[in-house]
């Protein structure tokens, strides 16, 4: 009843065609790819080959793209009217966020992780047990479009902010220990890594209260349920920021923050997107 009055209509079948499951598959080849080469690249000690991640990222990227957009213009909205939307648009805001900033702080094995993850979330969305249907939205509400758009890219940002802090993690016990392995060598700076964690952080977090703000103008009845989970990552985030800022917390914390953060955030995905659809 709700999805009706909130202009859904539910259509059968697990995907709009095979388009959309093969253009999803062959991002999966693309980031497998990534993690091959990345895992090549530290086993023989070399640093270098940025272009190879960049490439690879992009190559699934530009399908992951279409697939979107197919599903979009079945559901004739923005594709995040279900789990499955999410988990796909996660993983492309993931890699989104990796092509536009991952170069900027000379983080070129940022795509090693970066890749796994997105794997790893579109595997799931693919082939585990959640529900592949898809929903057409008879009319579209430009703020919600905008609200759910922003608040999944966040997420993004905030799960490249938690692959920086496992980098960063991984290379201070490295340095502590005094025991370099292949990996050191290929890390970025660690002080690169704690500059690209805060600033992640902070971006995510700019996009959450956006997509906030944008909820708030449409004006749209929400789940109380959902907003007040949803009022709990956004205090979680803005929380730590606003102490950081008054007691500066050194980097080995925040980067376990970042980790513990994402995880908790993830974990109340599902049940805030279920919320989504009830009233």
């Amino acid at each position: 009843m709700f999805r009706k009055e909130c202009g859904f209509e539910s259509l059968s079948g697990h995907f709009v065609d095979v388009t959309d499951f093969w253009l999803v598959v062959a991002s999966m080849v693309a980031f497998a790819g990534a993690v091959g080469a990345s895992a090549w690249k530290v086993r023989a000690g070399w640093g270098g080959g940025r272009a190879w991640d960049f490439g690879f990222l992009l190559a699934g990227f530009v399908p992951l793209t279409a697939a979107l957009f197919v599903r979009g213009q079945a559901e004739g909205s923005c594709p995040l009217n279900s789990l499955y939307d999410v988990l796909v648009f996660l993983a492309w805001s993931l890699v989104l966020i990796y092509l536009l900033v991952g170069s900027s702080y000379r983080l070129s094995l940022l795509g090693f992780f970066t890749a796994p993850l997105a794997l790893i979330l579109l595997a799931f969305a693919t082939f585990g047990p959640i529900d592949r249907g898809f929903l057409a939205r008879r009319v579209a509400d430009p703020w919600v479009e905008t609200h759910a758009a922003l608040s999944v890219i966040a997420y993004g940002a905030f799960g490249l902010a938690c692959v920086a802090g496992v980098m960063y993690l991984v290379q201070e016990h490295q340095l502590k220990s005094h025991r370099f392995s292949n990996w050191f060598l290929s890390l970025p700076p660690i002080n690169d890594l704690a500059v690209a964690n805060r600033r992640l952080l902070m971006l995510g977090f700019g996009l959450l209260t956006a997509g906030f703000l944008s909820g708030v103008v449409s004006g749209q009845p929400v789940n109380s349920m959902k907003f007040w989970g949803s009022v709990g990552i956004w205090v979680l985030y803005g929380g730590f920021l606003g102490a950081w800022a008054l007691w500066p917390w050194r980097p080995g914390r925040v980067a376990k923050f970042s980790i513990l953060a994402f995880l908790v955030a993830m974990a109340a995905l599902p049940a805030l997107q279920y919320l989504s659809t009830t009233p």
